[in-house]
């Protein structure tokens, strides 16, 4: 392990792992709404002295954190567990036969750098923590972290990469079922990987002179043959591998910019594929829509730009074809650019119209297909689209409204065993009732409308497709919303599992 400690870290709000053909993709994204309790942050005590007062088991937990990034420790306590024994025989520690308060303590506090006060009386503790403050030195309090100033965490070591993991003392068993969850991820040939990529940085840095540039690089070595050879532990031919890369590379090719259209789904985090996760952290530019859930955006690079493009009825934020321009220019200035939008982007989301002009302008772009509304709402309020006893056939249609009228195909609507999804249809709502029940839909056909699918926010309304748009008036619903029309709505009060 290098010669480095953690002060503190705030447990995430996700943790997304991936290992496929030694692949490995892993996010962490602190949320950006409310003030960290803990600053994350590595510390150098390599030969520095420090202070554990108590010879028990926590004492024996930390000390061997603190002996790991090579501090010099001293135990302060009279009985001693025989692993501090031990360390102290072996030369790696010293022992002071001394209770807390005594003379013996108060010399080696004014000399350390860090104090850990690890005995079993809180009121002792929590005299440590009030001494340390005094002799301004930096203290870590047993079962009682908000009386010091910094937290050790569980670590995950993979020399030179460590991984610390921290619930601000809030549940150390979670935090240790997290780390067990990361240790079984991470494969060990991960350690020397880094240690490659550590010999090599220098020799980037020199020939790719800008910051971008260096990350583009750097993404391309971790997702490719040089990291699968050294994971495999194959380092000679993973070091000829990035010396091959390094000095074939060409700077200008790498130069021109790149179009993801990545479909983020109906809201909830969890239906993401593992592409659009490593395309969203890739981004330089963010272009996000309204529907785009807000955990989802923050999985975005802190220093990425974000630029909302949202649509709300009768109010875009940006019309579709200054979207289509600024993808354009981002892209040809060398930009990332991520194109993020609610559900999928070919499913009523127009994004045909913008990679026919990346097209025309021969911006390079790739498209990853999102869970749309439809499968991903509809299978959250435990409604099967399709069901042999129910229905056969779906058809998709979109709700929007034009000067107060929908045109849609009506007499192809109502055929029998067919269920109906209607996106955005929440304003038009009763002119799709009324429509339906003259082209000759059966009035008391079960039908719902979903709101906030697939989030903690969740709302079924199930009636009829007479009753519905009273049903829904009663109440405060706001949009995203979907409308399934067809007895297999009939299926939801007993196939309901979400919430």
């Amino acid at each position: 392990m290098t010669t480095t400690t953690i002060l503190s870290l705030r447990l995430v709000n996700r943790v997304c792992i991936k290992n496929h053909r030694s692949q490995l993709l892993f996010v962490w994204r602190s949320r950006r709404d409310y003030r960290l309790k803990h600053l994350p942050l590595f510390l150098n005590v390599d030969q520095k002295p420090c202070v554990v007062v108590g010879g028990g088991r926590i004492a024996c937990r930390k000390t061997k954190s603190l002996l790991a990034a090579g501090a010099k420790v001293t135990i302060v306590s009279p009985q001693i567990k025989p692993y501090i024994q031990q360390q102290t025989s072996a030369g790696r520690l010293t022992h002071i036969n001394a209770s807390y308060p005594s003379n013996e303590f108060s010399k080696e506090l004014a000399n350390a750098t860090l104090v850990l006060a690890c005995t079993n009386s809180i009121e002792t503790n929590a005299a440590i923590a009030a001494d340390a403050k005094k002799a301004k030195v930096l203290s870590n309090i047993a079962d009682n972290p908000s009386a010091g100033d910094f937290l050790l965490p569980s670590i995950v070591d993979r020399d030179p990469l460590t991984i610390a993991i921290s619930s601000g003392g809030a549940s150390p068993i979670m935090t240790r079922l997290i780390k067990q969850r990361i240790e079984a991820f991470i494969p060990q040939g991960m350690a020397s990987l880094a240690q490659l990529a550590g010999e090599y940085r220098q020799a980037v840095r020199q020939k790719l002179t800008k910051l971008p540039a260096q990350r583009r690089f750097w993404e391309n070595v971790f997702d490719g043959e040089v990291s699968k050879k050294a994971i495999n532990g194959d380092m000679e031919a993973a070091r000829s591998a990035l010396q091959n890369t390094l000095d074939t590379h060409d700077i200008d090719s790498h130069s021109a910019g790149e179009v993801y259209l990545v479909g983020a789904g109906p809201g909830d985090p969890d239906l993401l594929t593992f592409r659009a996760l490593r395309l969203i952290q890739q981004a330089d530019v963010v272009l996000y829509d309204r529907l785009v859930s807000e955990p989802i955006l923050n999985m975005c690079r802190d220093d990425a730009e974000r630029i909302y493009v949202g649509k709300k009825r009768a109010n875009h934020a940006m019309q579709q074809s200054s979207i289509n321009d600024t993808l354009v220019s981002f892209a040809q200035s060398g930009k990332r650019v991520l194109r993020l939008k609610g559900g999928d982007p070919f499913i009523f989301g127009r994004g045909g119209e913008e990679i026919e002009t990346l097209a025309e302008h021969g911006v390079r772009f790739q498209i990853v297909p999102g869970i749309t509304a439809a499968s991903g709402c509809a299978s959250y309020a435990g409604i099967p689209l399709t069901h042999r006893d129910h229905a056969q056939s779906c058809v998709f249609v979109t709700g929007h409204l034009k000067q107060g009228e929908l045109e849609l195909p009506w007499r192809s609507l109502v055929l029998s065993s067919q269920t109906i999804v209607c996106y955005m249809g929440l304003v038009g709502l009763p002119t799709l009732s009324r429509k339906l029940i003259e082209h000759g839909l059966d009035k008391k056909t079960p039908a719902a409308l979903i709101e906030r699918g697939t989030t903690v926010n969740q709302n079924v309304i199930t009636g009829t497709i007479e009753s519905i748009p009273q049903l829904v008036q009663s109440q405060d619903v706001k949009a995203p919303t979907l409308i399934i029309i067809g007895s297999v709505v009939s299926l939801h009060s007993k196939l309901a599992w979400f919430g």
